[in-house]
């Protein structure tokens, strides 16, 4: 396998692990709107997975968001666009790279980038998402723990 298939290969394996997981899904597959308010600006991209908006739209009914938890819920949103942003934006730079031109430590510096970037969106969109959680009421929490439990979420190591 060459360099550049096996990087290839990993960040599909990178990207994939964010997909198993609800919230981070849209790190690996979509670009957040420009009306978003995100940091970037960008229009959103159609993949085979939901755009981040679907995404977006699809929790908060599943999620059942309430009136009062609006305010945590955008917060979740604008990380989860975010996190798209920025995970586009390593993907352009892999797809820029002469593959005949990486070297076995450019593959592993590429694959370091995309963990780094998968810890520090899981770190941001944990945050977020804790303070969502703890503003639900029991009930709903238990509707969360089922939508992320559905997602295929607990089946990923440590990169869900």
């Amino acid at each position: 396998m060459s360099s550049f298939s096996r990087t290839i290969a990993i960040s599909a394996l990178v990207g994939a692990s964010m997909l198993a997981g609800p919230l981070t899904a849209m790190a690996a597959d979509s670009v957040a709107p420009a009306a978003t308010g995100a940091a970037s600006v960008a229009t959103p991209r159609e993949t085979p997975r939901e755009t981040i908006e679907q995404r977006i739209t699809s929790l908060h009914a599943s999620l059942a968001i309430t009136a009062g938890e609006e305010a945590d819920w955008n917060g979740v949103t604008k990380v989860m666009r975010e996190n798209a942003v920025a995970w586009e934006k390593l993907m352009a730079e892999k797809s820029a790279k002469d593959p005949t031109s990486m070297t076995a430590v450019d593959d592993l510096m590429t694959y370091q980038k995309f963990a780094v970037a998968h810890v520090a969106g899981l770190t941001s969109l944990t945050a977020a998402f804790s303070t969502l959680y703890q503003s639900m009421p029991d009930a709903q929490k238990k509707v969360a723990d089922q939508v992320f439990q559905n997602s295929g979420h607990a089946k990923v190591a440590t990169h869900g």
